[in-house]
This record gives structure tokens, C-alpha cells and sequence, in this order.
């Protein structure tokens, strides 16, 4: 790491992030499980597989266009379990509140992580409270982490990509990322665009079910977005990526508002949201399964895996020039999940 110092951009999603976590915490914890560089470590016990995954919540505004930090809370960690394939089951969560937060505010809050919780079909079994000094902490921030059963005959682990598999969305990227900043006071613009937010176990059981032992690897592409996440796979399967530009879903809502920040939608964030990578042969099984699930009407093939020991991500654009696809550098927007 080239800064003595931790930086907004090590929570980034991005280069600067993957990095701290194989410098520091990698190192100092040395365990199998978390090495494995996936959003959920497995393991067993008894007779069965079981994931268990962590995340933490410090988003800014706590409430916006299609959700708040409670409902995102449960989605993330849903989400982190279900890329693996497992079935989530049950959640913790971890508040961190400042002092003079209004109660109602937490009520709010308490109300839609419980709602968000039972409609996936997961219980919250245990938690902890801790209250910081006013001026300490920023309103509220939540940890969830959470456990889950993996069926028997399922390997989602994000070094499966193989040269040639076909890499699919479930649907329009950028949606989180624009709905947030739209929330945020002060930039100057406005959207009907809403979060994303959603619990994605069900899209991949669907998955799952319509095409057995196809499916390579699952990841969402949340911090750092499509751009990130696909650098992230490249890396850890030891594989290239090529991109169609026209094949990925936008809405104009989203690009109008990136252009106008400057932004690209690769790099923005989503929370509802998948990238799956499966054997070529499958493709128009999964993606019929995809697009019958509320979450996945729009699922398209974006690219395909090529053999590069460079591990470049790259794009044909819509004008038919090429394009390198490369980790974020920096921190685009903080405190977006």
C-alpha cells in the first residue's frame, strides 16, 4: 500500500480495498476461510455446509429512494450468503447509535429491517446495542451478519470462470448508486430512479434449479460496481473478460445522471443486482430462469470469459472501438452501502 495511512478509498470497493484486505487482514487471521476471497466463507458442520458472512452498514442518508440502512442491512448479507448458493437462515445485527439519534428515527429503522427480514424468510436471532457520544458517530450505523445451509452439489466459488463461459446480469446496473446520490443534498439534481435493494436468494434458487451444476460462480457487483466485481472474478479465476457495451442494461435516468456527475455507471454501486458466470451450453436455460423471477426480467448476456494471463477486463463499445474495464481508483462516492 502506498499510503501509511487508511484512506476513504480502502472501503471503496476498488484496487486500494482488495489490497488492505491481502496486506493486513489476511495475514493476521490465517485461516482458510478467509482466504477464500468470496463474499461468504463456508464450512461444515455435522453433516451439512453452511456460509457465514458479515457486512456493515454506514450509508448517507440513512433513508432514501427505495429503502433505508435497516432493509439494506438484510439484503446485503442475504445477498453475501446467497452468492455462494446458500440458503440464508438466520441474521444478527450489530447497532452502533449516536447519542440524540431520535427514536423515532430508530423505530423507523428497527420496523423496516424486520419487515426486510421476515419477507426473505430469515430470522434476526441475536444483536448488540452500543451508543457513542454526540459528534462520535454519524446517526446510525448497523452490522448484520449471517448463516446459511449450502445444498449439497453446489460450488460457487468465485475461481470457477473458465475460458469461454458466458457472463450474464440480472438487470440494470447503477440504480443504488444514482438513487443515493440523488438523496444527498446539495448536488443539484433529481430522479425518479430508486434503489435496487433487494434480497436475490430466490432469483439464484430459481437459478439453480433450471440449470443443475451450470452455474460457475455468482458475485453482486455492489461497492465499485460492474467494474470492480468483474476485475475482482478475472483476478481470482486467473481468467480474462470481454464485455459487449450494448448488451449491458442502463436506464437513461442512471447515464443522464452519471454524465452529469461525471461518473460511470460501471463503477456505481448496486444492491440488487447479480453477475453470473455459467457454461456456455446453459446460457439460455439460465437466463429463461432469470428473466421468469420478479428480480431478473431484464437479464441479459453481457460478455464472455477469454484466456488471458493478464486478467484484463475489456469492452466492445457502441461504437465498436475496445476499451480496458479497470478496478475503481479512489473512492467514487463514500458511505454509499
Amino acid at each position: 500500500m502506498s499510503s501509511a495511512r487508511v484512506e476513504l478509498s480502502h472501503g471503496g470497493g476498488g484496487r486500494a480495498m482488495q489490497q488492505l484486505i491481502a496486506e493486513v487482514f489476511a495475514p493476521a487471521f490465517a485461516h482458510a476461510g478467509a482466504k477464500q476471497g468470496n463474499d461468504q466463507a463456508e464450512f461444515l458442520l455435522g453433516a451439512g455446509r453452511y456460509a457465514f458472512s458479515t457486512d456493515s452498514f454506514v450509508i448517507s442518508p440513512l433513508f432514501f429512494a427505495g429503502g433505508d440502512i435497516g432493509s439494506l442491512a438484510v439484503h446485503g448479507t442475504v445477498n453475501d450468503l446467497a452468492m455462494g448458493g446458500a440458503l440464508p437462515l438466520y441474521l444478527s445485527a450489530g447497532f452502533v447509535i449516536e447519542e440524540g439519534f431520535p427514536l423515532e428515527g430508530l423505530k423507523r429503522i428497527a420496523t423496516s429491517m424486520g419487515h426486510a427480514a421476515r419477507e426473505a424468510g430469515v430470522a434476526i436471532v441475536t444483536g448488540d446495542t452500543k451508543v457513542v457520544e454526540r459528534g462520535k458517530g454519524d446517526g446510525v450505523f448497523i452490522n448484520t451478519a449471517g448463516i446459511g445451509r449450502v445444498p449439497d452439489g453446489v460450488d460457487l466459488s468465485g475461481d470457477r470462470a473458465r475460458p469461454g463461459d458466458a457472463i450474464l446480469l440480472s438487470g440494470s446496473i447503477g440504480d443504488h448508486g444514482v438513487a443515493i446520490m440523488a438523496s444527498r443534498s446539495g448536488l443539484g439534481f433529481d430522479t425518479s430512479i430508486e434503489s435496487d435493494s433487494a434480497a436475490l436468494h430466490t432469483l439464484v434458487a430459481d437459478m439453480l434449479a433450471a440449470a443443475p451444476n451450470a452455474l460457475r460462480l455468482l458475485r453482486d457487483p455492489t461497492r465499485g460496481g460492474l467494474a470492480a466485481t468483474l476485475n475482482e472474478i478475472a483476478a481470482q479465476s486467473r481468467v480474462g473478460m470481454r464485455l459487449e457495451e450494448s448488451a449491458i442494461p442502463v436506464r437513461p435516468q442512471v447515464r443522464g445522471a452519471c454524465e452529469l456527475l461525471g461518473l460511470d455507471p460501471l463503477n456505481v454501486a448496486n444492491e440488487g443486482k447479480l453477475i453470473a458466470v455459467c457454461d456456455p451450453d446453459a446460457t439460455e436455460a439460465v437466463l429463461a430462469a432469470m428473466r421468469a423471477h420478479p428480480l431478473g426480467r431484464e437479464a441479459a448476456r453481457i460478455g464472455f470469459v477469454t484466456d488471458d494471463p493478464q486478467r484484463f477486463v475489456e469492452m466492445r463499445t457502441i461504437f465498436g472501438g475496445r476499451r480496458m474495464v479497470d478496478w475503481l481508483h479512489g473512492e467514487q462516492l463514500p458511505r454509499i452501502c
